[in-house]
């Protein structure tokens, strides 16, 4: 209401376009000052409420990133289900790929929030554009390695994701709250195979187990994104509120976790540099070969066009189903409409 009497004035010569302009900028810079205050403070941001451009598109990127990571984490999984060695195994290893896909909707709804379509962040995905975690673009060889991605791959991830339950942006925060209940639950699953295999497996099978850490550990400890130094949108997103710990913090509490759980299983991690330091009170590591992060990344790790030519295809394949799904729904709504209006109550 207001707009539209502000543009009469500026059109019947009340107020000059100058005029409009700097009153538009004083509102854009009231607006900011809320938003701040509220980031400050350690607030939440609403889907409805007014937010700089540059948060929208960071919480876009990272969050449909985020999806595209959940979806495309299913494929390295699914390809175990029916190789299963117990029906125990087979029945959680399908409830775990099922909970990803439930998690990539989460994420995906989350997203819309801002504005972007499901449709656009999947063509950006399809379309190479968009980019997820460089974890699933290795492939696995082995029974073992379902448990080490559960180990190391979700637990990486859940230290990952834990700080996002108190992200700034609200509809991301309540998502994250569900995901990393379930993703828990997929760590302590991996977990629970793997020792179930050094205790009582056989000598080839604690063999695979380790042969499956080896080729894994390297690949995990970079899930947390390249060093602080690299990362050029790490220390916005934490000014934000978006993050709450740099990228090696996260990677520091890690690798601090994981080698008591390493002890425990019987594994050696495969990092000759790694050794407690007394001073730190923490645990050193060995240097961590960004070229082949970058490379993965860039699209040319082992299984990069194998993982998006799937989703592809299947998206390709469900297209009668989305049709199917739309025409039904137009029936109803159509249904609906020719019903008679309800006599209203006297």
């Amino acid at each position: 209401m207001y707009t539209q009497a502000m543009d009469t004035l500026a059109r019947e010569g009340g107020q000059d376009a100058g005029g409009a302009d700097e009153t538009a900028a004083l509102a854009d810079a009231a607006r900011q000052r809320r938003f701040d205050a509220a980031i400050d403070d350690g607030g939440f941001i609403e889907a409805k409420d007014w937010m700089p451009e540059s948060y929208r598109k960071t919480l876009v990127r990272q969050i449909s990133q985020h999806a595209h990571s959940e979806i495309v984490g299913m494929l390295p999984e699914g390809h175990w289900i029916a190789r299963a060695p117990t029906l125990k195994r087979k029945a959680i290893l399908l409830a775990k790929v099922q909970d990803e896909g439930g998690h990539g909707l989460y994420l995906y709804a989350a997203a819309e929030t801002l504005g972007t379509s499901r449709d656009q962040m999947l063509d950006a995905l399809h379309g190479g554009k968009a980019k997820y975690s460089s974890i699933f673009n290795y492939p696995t060889l082995t029974w073992a390695d379902m448990g080490v991605i559960g180990w190391l791959v979700d637990g990486a991830a859940i230290m990952n994701q834990v700080p996002l339950c108190r992200c700034s942006y609200a509809p991301y925060a309540r998502a994250m709250v569900r995901i990393c209940r379930e993703e828990s639950f997929h760590q302590r699953q991996g977990y629970e195979s793997l020792l179930t295999m050094m205790r009582e497996g056989t000598g080839a099978q604690k063999a695979m187990v380790q042969d499956a850490v080896d080729r894994w550990w390297w690949p995990s400890i970079q899930m947390f994104g390249p060093p602080d130094s690299d990362s050029p949108n790490s220390g916005t997103s934490m000014r934000w509120g978006i993050k709450r710990f740099s990228n090696d913090d996260l990677r520091q509490k890690f690798v601090d976790a994981t080698v008591e759980q390493a002890r425990i299983l019987g594994v050696t991690l495969p990092d000759p540099d790694l050794r407690w330091n007394e001073a730190r009170g923490h645990w050193d590591f060995g240097a961590i070969d960004w070229d082949e992060f970058w490379n993965v990344v860039g699209g040319h790790g082992p299984c990069n066009a194998e993982r998006l030519q799937a989703r592809v295809d299947a998206w390709e394949e469900g297209a009668w189903v989305r049709e199917a799904a739309l025409a039904h729904a137009r029936k109803r709504e159509a249904a609906a409409a020719a019903l008679p209006a309800e006599p209203l109550a006297a």
